[in-house]
């Protein structure tokens, strides 16, 4: 079992690397389905857990357990097939396919590894990949701005339950359930000695949507980047505490890229405003070595 701060270290790498993950995807038949309504989806993913969860306690971890064990695959399964990644025609089929069908084996290694790093590793990464589904569906329907407030929500939701002492019950309770006959765990994202919520990698992928969608590939490996080192930062305050809201580190990196644009919008409108030319009046000022005088081609005397 490694360490703590190396296990916590990479799945804080893998929220960063979820970030970089989503492409921009054109799904049709979603276009009519689009409304700021969806951007309530992250927020009250985690009130719902946490309230349904203590509501009934095992019921709804085991609940949660199963679902996540028919879901995550399916949905990993058109994370690596999605259909514009390949070629077209009937080869691009076949290697969609052939990537598909990729989450069997790291199905069965999580199945017959449970415990174990590599199977860890592999039930991790079928999170991870659903969570990229997930992400690009939800970006598809929601407006940019209420799907980037939606983030925000959620980091705030977050927060306020761990500070209230809210969310370490039902998170126990999560951890602890297990489907039958030893099938892995895909709940919750767990390595080495380190565990980390469904929806903080849930998080992570709906800003990288976001991002695909509005600011193109360049400011979305940027913002990749600086979620890892926020969220390699921010646990170190595990030092301190033993639970941490981890969609912080990626409400963060958002907000600063937001703040950036509009720094970069109020910097483009000053420059502007620097060459727009001095009038008086109604005229404008002449400019040096030119005469006032409206006829062409006469010069200052």
């Amino acid at each position: 079992m490694p360490p703590f701060w190396l296990s916590i270290a990479v799945l804080s790498l893998v929220q960063g690397a979820l970030v970089a993950l989503p492409r921009e995807e054109t799904i049709p038949g979603l276009e009519g389905l689009k409304s700021r309504r969806w951007a309530l989806i992250p927020p009250l993913s985690v009130l719902a857990f946490v309230f349904g969860t203590r509501a009934a306690e095992h019921a709804s971890a085991q609940a949660l357990t199963y679902l996540a064990l028919g879901a995550v695959p399916v949905l990993a399964a058109l994370a690596l097939g999605w259909p514009s990644q390949g070629r077209s025609g009937r080869r691009g089929a076949r290697e969609r396919l052939l990537r598909a069908l990729l989450v069997l084996p790291l199905f069965a290694l999580a199945w017959t590894d449970r415990g174990g790093l590599a199977g860890e590793a592999a039930a991790l990464l079928l999170s991870a990949l659903s969570c990229v589904t997930l992400g690009v569906l939800l970006a598809a329907v929601t407006p940019p701005r209420w799907l980037a407030t939606g983030i925000v929500a959620m980091a705030v939701a977050d927060t306020a339950l761990v500070v209230s002492d809210l969310l370490q019950k039902p998170n126990n309770a999560l951890n602890a359930a297990h489907p039958v006959a030893g099938l892995p765990t895909l709940q919750s994202a767990v390595f080495g000695s380190a565990v980390m919520g469904y929806g903080d990698l849930f998080v992570a992928a709906a800003l990288g949507s976001l991002l695909a969608l509005t600011a193109g590939r360049a400011l979305q490996l940027r913002a990749a980047s600086l979620t890892a080192l926020l969220a390699l930062g921010f646990d170190l305050l595990f030092f301190l505490v033993d639970e941490l809201p981890a969609t912080v580190p990626v409400a963060l990196t958002l907000i600063l890229l937001m703040l950036r644009r509009r720094y970069r919008l109020a910097a483009r409108a000053r420059r502007s405003a620097a060459v727009i030319p001095i009038t008086w009046g109604d005229s404008p000022a002449p400019a040096p070595g030119l005469s006032s005088s409206s006829s062409p081609g006469s010069s200052c005397s």
